[in-house]
Parts: structure tokens; C-alpha cells; sequence
């Protein structure tokens, strides 16, 4: 069982996620944004992140890069459902960033625990 820290602003995918993480015995701790998702992380390190790329405040990849400068042992994983202002590819920016792993909504549940497992080696 892992610890899993999910950030995302809509309320509908960050439940979906977390049913997806209990069903499979992960624990789950759940953030709106970004500023959240670090708070929360400082507090109750979690085994791996799940970051949506687009949130208001304070989005993914600015979370991303705070979070492995700070601790450069974590595991992210970027999800994103597109729609960004950016005419790159975004999820690919989150890897070379430090994702260890990405992700496109809609989220299969299977690919959510293959990328899980993945991450934690």
C-alpha cells in the first residue's frame, strides 16, 4: 500500500481518482491546487504525487518544479485532460521537468495503477 497525494481542481476527477487508489489499497490524501498539493506534502509525505497540469492559483508544472527542488526524491505523475494555453506539448514539458510518468484524462483505471506501480519501481 502507498500513499498517494492527488491534486486536482475539479472535485468529480479528484473523487474518481481516489476510488480508483482505495479499490486498489492505496491510501489517499486529496488537494485542489497546487499551493494545497505542497502544503499537504510537507505535512504527510506521500509515496507519489498525481498533479493536474492546469489548475488555477497555482498550476502543475509550477507545483512540479517546487516539489522536486525541494525534495528531489519524489515521484510525480502529470495528468491532464489538454486544453492549456501552451503550444507545446505539455505533458511532455512535465516530463522533462521530472514526472516520472504521465498521464491523458479520461484516466483508465488500469493505466492509473500501471503508472502507480511504475513509479514507486
Amino acid at each position: 500500500m502507498a500513499r498517494v497525494l492527488v491534486a486536482d481542481d475539479d472535485e468529480q476527477v479528484r473523487s474518481v481518482l481516489a476510488r480508483m487508489l482505495l479499490r486498489a489499497g492505496h491510501e489517499v490524501i486529496l488537494a485542489e491546487d497546487g499551493f494545497q498539493a505542497s502544503d499537504l506534502y510537507r505535512q504527510k509525505r506521500a509515496d507519489v504525487v498525481i498533479l493536474d497540469l492546469y489548475m488555477p492559483e497555482k498550476e502543475g508544472l509550477e507545483t512540479l518544479l517546487e516539489l522536486r527542488t525541494d525534495f528531489p526524491e519524489i515521484k510525480i505523475i502529470v495528468i491532464s485532460g489538454g486544453g492549456g494555453p501552451f503550444n507545446l506539448d505539455p505533458l511532455r514539458t512535465a516530463e522533462r521537468l521530472g514526472a516520472v510518468k504521465t498521464l491523458t484524462k479520461p484516466i483508465a483505471s488500469a493505466d492509473l495503477v500501471a503508472a502507480l506501480d511504475a513509479a514507486l519501481g
